[in-house]
């Protein structure tokens, strides 16, 4: 049986957990971060068999739960962790290992240089130069944070399912707060990568986007940019096979 290993992507509402081999995702699973402890975790993994499990994480206080019981076969990514890309960044260790994971699976899945963007609960863009190195990044408000604030820090807007609006011109305060996230999240994103291209000087930088919201946004922006929701799952599979 080819060596497997156990892959772990803690978000803020959401935590991934996929079994991989060194080449591919075999199975995948899912549990609310907020209800994260040792049981849930030997919960969430029983039957999976594995020799090691690879972590990222933006909720620093789950991971004590995962080193309780993985002990020694827990591999943080880090920065200072074998990563197969390089890093130019002023203080490496403020880079969020979610960033790393997906640049990682950016250079070696997509090719350099080139921009993930990953739609979580922040929508994040992360660069990787021609030389494979992580060069930076921006950091804007996800799509749901801007519209759950619409509703929650106003008296009359009331809060809508996401989908895609009929028309560009509101027909109610429904449609217009739809158009605006539509079709203002869309120009937002746009706009980033616009300048992110320039500033690189390179217009055909590869791009791909990943994250819960990815598939809906892209569909609608006419270009060609590819999507995968297992982007960070697969850089910690990368990172995982730099150990051996």
């Amino acid at each position: 049986m080819s060596r497997r290993q156990l892959l772990i992507d803690v978000g803020n509402g959401r935590t991934k957990f996929g079994l991989a081999t060194r080449e591919t995702i075999l199975e995948r699973r899912e549990h609310p971060t907020r209800e994260l402890s040792p049981d849930a975790v030997r919960e969430v993994t029983r039957g999976w068999e594995f020799d090691h499990a690879v972590i990222c994480s933006v909720v620093p206080k789950v991971v004590p739960a995962f080193r309780e019981v993985f002990a020694d076969r827990l591999i943080e990514l880090r920065h200072d962790a074998p990563l197969g890309i390089g890093i130019r960044y002023p203080r490496p260790e403020t880079i969020g290992a979610d960033r790393l994971a997906n640049a990682v699976a950016l250079a070696h899945m997509h090719g350099a240089p080139g921009i993930v963007i990953d739609f979580g609960t922040a929508v994040t863009f992360d660069i990787l130069s021609a030389d494979q190195c992580y060069i930076g990044g921006v950091i804007a408000p996800g799509l749901r944070l801007m519209t759950d604030y619409l509703h929650e820090r106003t008296a009359l807007l009331p809060s809508v399912d996401l989908r895609e609006p009929t028309t560009a011109i509101g027909q109610s305060t429904e449609g217009a707060i739809l158009a605006g996230a539509a079709i203002g999240y869309r120009g937002m994103v746009k706009g980033i990568l616009e300048a992110l291209k320039k500033e690189l000087g390179s217009p055909t930088a590869h791009v791909v986007a990943t994250g819960g919201d990815a598939e809906w946004i892209i569909s609608g922006m006419g270009e060609a940019i590819a999507t995968d929701p297992d982007l960070t799952l697969h850089g910690l599979r990368l990172v995982g096979n730099l150990h051996g």
